[in-house]
């Protein structure tokens, strides 16, 4: 049997299971990362306000506090995501250029590589060559099958580290915001922040859920529960300290 009519036997069945079989999205898209940012910044800043207020600090201390771990938090999470995901970058561009190189030099023994690859997940051996040497005909389309089937990435989608420096920028100040803008409003108590925050929090939580097997309302209150206890043991602590430096 030819490429070809491998390919055309299974068509019908990829257009069935494209119609009645779907996924969730598992590596989150920019959702995960957007909610998990928008999280860490809620309950850290979260966290740092209860504990100032829990020292008796005064209205303009706390809103300092919140405000300075605002920036700080954001600028902090940008530039280690930057850093982060331009290493990995650099690693992959470099892995690649191995590969461009072996393609290059080692055509044969590369596509003996794939073929074997084919063999050893059924695919009959005289298929399995064909099926190699066919996509080894266009350099660019091998270098992006062998990327694929060895280092687990896609050339063509790499990600890149302005775009993940700045979303987590973004997503880390708008969560960090939640507790401090009751007192930017006026508010002289803490109840109105930790209240704003903790609702914030169900909803991030409950929004992971479009990521997870769990259901809103589970993911909603397991965030709740550790954002509040985060809150209540920085609370404890500040009060203890406060009353040991006074």
């Amino acid at each position: 049997m030819s490429v070809m009519e491998v390919m055309d036997a299974s068509a019908p069945t990829h257009i069935a299971h494209r119609d009645n079989h779907t996924h969730r999205d598992v590596n989150g898209g920019w959702l995960r990362p957007a909610v998990f940012g928008a999280m860490d910044g809620l309950v850290s800043n979260l966290a740092l306000m209860t504990g100032v207020a829990g020292g008796a600090a005064s209205q303009q201390t706390i809103i300092i506090t919140g405000l300075a771990g605002l920036a700080a938090g954001a600028f902090s999470m940008a530039a280690g995501e930057y850093t982060s995901v331009a290493s990995q970058r650099e690693l992959v561009l470099a892995e690649l250029d191995v590969e461009r190189r072996e393609l290059r030099k080692h055509p044969k023994d590369e596509l003996e590589e794939l073929a074997a690859l084919y063999e050893s997940r059924g695919v009959e051996p005289e298929l399995a060559r064909e099926v190699a040497r066919q996509l080894s005909k266009d350099p660019e389309q091998a270098l992006e099958i062998h990327a694929r089937e060895e280092l687990g990435i896609d050339p063509s989608d790499l990600p890149s580290p302005t775009v993940a420096a700045v979303s987590s920028f973004g997503s880390f100040a708008l969560g960090a915001l939640l507790p401090v803008l009751p007192y930017l409003l006026g508010a002289s108590q803490l109840w109105p922040a930790v209240l704003l925050a903790l609702v914030g929090l169900f909803g991030c939580g409950a929004v992971v859920a479009r990521v997870t097997a769990r259901s809103w309302w589970f993911s909603g209150l397991r965030q709740l529960a550790l954002g509040g206890a985060a809150a209540g043991v920085t609370y404890v602590l500040g009060t203890l300290f406060g009353t040991a430096v006074g």
